[in-house]
């Protein structure tokens, strides 16, 4: 029998009020169950957000460097559990194995790089008109938080989401994505068994439609920051405007990668395949548009299939495993749809593009790493987030034009380039409308530490990460006090 995994509101495990249960399965075999989860009910968030509104008074006071210290306990507890909670991600979500201990290493790491928030400055001394008094700012908590998180990334978002709520001073309501629940559950338990007062952190599982939309429409919320579709970013902003409440979405991307005729094309390629494919291209900051200079396009393309043959799909747990399978089956459907679409719309299926059905893979939501060509940049393959593993190769006659068909697209999250040209490597950071651009590097990474978000429909509101994460999760007071 799976374990199951309980709501946490006010500092209590508690199944949900109308015991209702889910399940989490493998994606890799289907046949396995790897927890079950509580079915929320909209009285079991409202409990969560009382709850966190009871203990905000509290927690704010306990002040900065205290919250600090305590998130660096969490990651202590964390890193005692790497190995559970990277297998049970793995298991989960279908992420090789070496990605998920990554993520999850990230996520300690995120967690101290917060802890170390509760020692630095929370407002600035500004000089006063009036000799005789002193002005300055200070950072001032929101309130209660709501947190709504993606399944793609379950240790590091959630992670990065929480720690700088807490450490300024917030409590939180949070909702994780239910395809990995159990990996947020487990990162939970850490939060709990580090000491976390009760309240602080409350954790609900259950729909989207049930948990999620009773946090994003309620009045009693300070501010809501999610990750996840276009769609519910939109019901988010639409809520939480009209209820006068702070919001931060990101939500996702169609991230371009141009080469130019004097690129290293094995560092390209190199990049491309690690940002289209590897988690199974279930990123939002994955490579999914290829846009290439026609002078060394058929170099670029052969060099790029050679490379993409040697992956191994499988479930992610040996040592030798390139790429797990995609999350779940909806998600499957989607993939092997917009293939489809591809097709339907005239571009070429140059490589890949089939579900995998043989017999070690037959009960998981396997896919072939896919490749089109002859990609117009109207086509849906080359506008619509796939989340998946498949790219499309656009050629162009010259920068000018890369950056344009880059440009074609209502997401600017990541965008890359890679040239020897410096004055090209300019050109591209001045003109991309993207919020992460990288030259002569992969469209997928990102520093903890620094600021995090996209332009156009990626992303509404401040950024995550790194200081700039305080923008959101505090308001600033400014303060004068006359001596006489």
């Amino acid at each position: 029998m799976a374990e199951v995994f309980k709501n946490l509101i006010n500092g209590k495990w508690k199944e949900s009020s109308n015991g209702e249960l889910m399940e989490s399965i493998n994606p890799a075999n289907r046949q396995e169950v790897i927890g079950i989860l509580q079915s929320s009910t909209a009285g079991d968030v409202e409990e969560a957000i009382q709850s966190s509104i009871d203990a905000k008074r509290e927690w704010r006071k306990l002040g900065q460097f205290n919250r600090g210290q305590m998130l660096y306990q969490v990651a202590n507890e964390v890193e005692r559990n790497l190995t559970e909670i990277a297998e049970t991600l793995t298991k989960e979500m279908g992420k090789t194995l070496p990605e998920a201990i990554g993520e999850t290493q990230r996520g300690i790491a995120i967690l101290r790089y917060y802890a170390s928030e509760g020692m630095r400055k929370d407002g600035d001394v500004i000089p006063s008109s009036d000799k005789d008094a002193l002005m300055f700012t200070k950072r001032t908590p929101l309130g209660v938080v709501g947190i709504i998180t993606p399944w793609n990334f379950p240790v590091a978002i959630p992670i990065w989401k929480i720690a700088p709520a807490l450490v300024y001073g917030n409590t939180v309501v949070f909702k994780p994505a239910s395809e990995s629940a159990v990996t947020a559950a487990k990162i939970v338990q850490c939060f709990e068994k580090a000491g976390i007062p009760k309240g602080v952190l409350n954790f609900v599982t259950g729909k989207g439609s049930v948990v999620g939309n009773t946090i994003i429409n309620s009045k009693k919320i300070n501010g809501i920051t999610f990750t996840g579709s276009e769609a519910t970013g939109k019901l988010v902003a639409k809520a939480a405007s009209e209820n006068g409440v702070k919001f931060q979405l990101e939500m996702g991307g169609k991230n371009p990668v141009i080469v130019l005729n004097d690129a290293d094309v094995k560092s390209a390629v190199d990049g491309v395949i690690s940002g289209a494919f590897k988690s199974t291209g279930q990123k939002c900051t994955a490579s999914s548009r290829i846009i290439i200079e026609e002078s060394i396009y058929d170099e670029f393309k052969q060099a790029l299939i050679k490379e993409t043959e040697k992956i191994k799909v499988d479930n992610g747990i040996t040592e030798d495993t390139w790429m797990g399978p995609c999350a779940s089956e909806s998600q499957l459907n989607t993939v092997l749809d917009y293939i489809k679409i591809g097709q339907e719309e005239g571009a070429q299926l140059i490589y890949g593009g089939k579900q995998l059905k043989n017999a070690n893979l037959a009960d998981g939501f396997y896919v072939e790493p896919t490749i089109f060509e002859n990609v117009a940049s109207h086509m849906r393959i080359a506008q619509e987030e796939i989340f998946g593993p498949v790219i499309a190769l656009i050629k162009v006659k010259d920068i000018e034009e890369a950056i344009d068909v880059a440009n074609d697209s209502e997401y600017g999250l990541s965008a890359s380039l890679y040239t020897t040209n410096i004055g090209a490597a300019l050109t591209f950071i001045e003109d991309i409308e993207s919020g992460l651009v990288r030259v002569n590097a992969e469209s997928a990474g990102v520093e903890l530490h620094a600021p995090f978000g996209g332009m156009k429909s990626s992303s509404t509101g401040s950024r995550e990460q790194g200081e700039a994460a305080k923008e959101f999760y505090t308001a600033i007071k400014t303060v004068l006090i006359k001596s006489k």
